[in-house]
């Protein structure tokens, strides 16, 4: 018997033979709308689960019905990004979900093209930068090589600017200063300070664990057709995977880290994948149905064998997340915990897989960040599609 045993489904059962796991977002520069083999043809409406509506309550500080409320508006969000994207043309400057409204707001820079937007039902503001310039910017930046003080850096289209996110303790720092003054010298960029470094979130072997290589732990992502994906700092193309029992799974067929974060492992002898994200007890087990983009500002919910289920917000999309090991692109920055031996779990927003668990700072104690790589790029990367309900 599996040490962790928690009460499970039908579905659960399968789950044990299978994968549980996440998926990734698209880059802010990149098409909203996931690719053709993987997309629903439109965001589901299935009812969200009372384990889903509790993880909400108590993560989220919300009541049932507020759940159910921003779960709704959120779907309505998914659908909505790509017209109103279409619709802002070249005056585009970005897109977040806002809780307090319930609402799209899609940043512009030109009034011709508020009023088109508006129609599509999004709501506006005016900026001075569009995407593709602070895109630019962010560009630039990935060219620079950064210390280790400085933890990340992405586009927020809230802010109008690239945001360059420094450890507290090294801002005082030489080479920290020096890569700061070249990051302004590119363009609008606003520094803030965040509190440790990032790092990934693999562990060492422990008993009755989801997946292991060598002689380290990682949680196992979303299910594709021969497999599932998950984080590419778990293991190098060729390198054996096996199951929470030890029996063999699999090979890594593909792997990349870093500059990316993301990996896909066959599925075999005698193991099979099926659409479920794991809920470890704390809620039901998800069904995966797709893989349509949450906005900034959206909930989301993480699945990891070490910490098991917790649930935040989408704070930031195609962020340059500076490990020592090097840095990863079009990373996606959220609020949900995540502790050593979460790397390559699931990230889900109601029933849209997003993301597999790269890395992060601090723990389900006394919280911090985390942030996937986005699905869809791990599936357009390798051919794969996506395993759904």
């Amino acid at each position: 018997m599996r040490r962790t045993t928690v009460l499970r489904t039908g579905l659960s059962a399968l789950l044990l033979l299978g994968v549980w796991a996440t998926a990734g977002l698209a880059p802010a520069s990149a098409a909203d709308a996931p690719s053709a083999s993987s997309a629903p043809a439109s965001v589901s409406r299935a009812q969200a689960s009372t384990g889903l509506l509790l993880a909400m309550q108590k993560d989220l500080g919300l009541t049932e019905s507020q759940a159910k409320a921003r779960l709704a508006a959120e779907r309505t969000a998914m659908a909505l990004q790509g017209r109103a994207r279409q619709a802002a043309g070249s005056s585009y400057g970005g897109s977040w979900f806002d809780p307090a409204t319930s609402r799209l707001t899609v940043a512009v820079t030109g009034d011709k093209q508020a009023d088109a937007v508006r129609s599509t039902g999004a709501a506006v503001r005016l900026v001075a930068h569009s995407a593709r310039q602070l895109d630019a910017v962010k560009a630039r930046l990935d060219r620079l090589s950064a210390p280790d003080g400085v933890a990340s850096w992405h586009v927020d289209p809230q802010a109008g600017r690239v945001i360059v996110n420094v450890v507290a303790s090294a801002e005082a720092d030489n080479d920290v200063r020096a890569f700061v003054k070249r990051a302004r010298e590119a363009g609008p960029v606003l520094v803030r300070r965040t509190a440790q470094a990032p790092k990934t979130f693999s562990a060492g072997t422990v008993g009755g664990d989801p997946y292991y290589t060598g002689n380290v732990r990682c949680s196992i992502g979303f299910s594709v057709y021969g497999g599932f994906v998950t984080a590419g700092h778990c293991g190098r193309p060729g390198a054996g995977v096996s199951g929470w029992d030890g029996s063999y799974i699999g090979n890594f067929q593909g792997s990349s880290f870093p500059g990316d974060d993301y990996a896909w492992v066959s599925v075999g002898n005698g193991w099979w994948t099926v659409p479920v994200v794991l809920g470890w007890g704390t809620v039901s087990d998800q069904l995966v149905r797709g893989s349509a983009v949450a906005p900034i500002g959206a909930s989301i919910c993480r699945s990891g064998s070490t910490s098991h289920w917790h649930c935040g917000n989408v704070l930031a999309t195609n962020e340059t997340v500076n490990y020592s090991q090097g840095a990863v692109y079009q990373m996606t920055k959220t609020s949900v915990c995540a502790e050593p031996g979460d790397s390559g779990g699931s990230f889900i927003s109601g029933d849209q897989a997003q993301g597999v668990t790269s890395g992060g700072w601090g723990n389900c104690s006394s919280g911090g960040e985390t942030w996937h790589q986005p699905i869809n790029e791990i599936l357009n990367r390798y051919g794969l599609t996506l395993h759904t309900a």
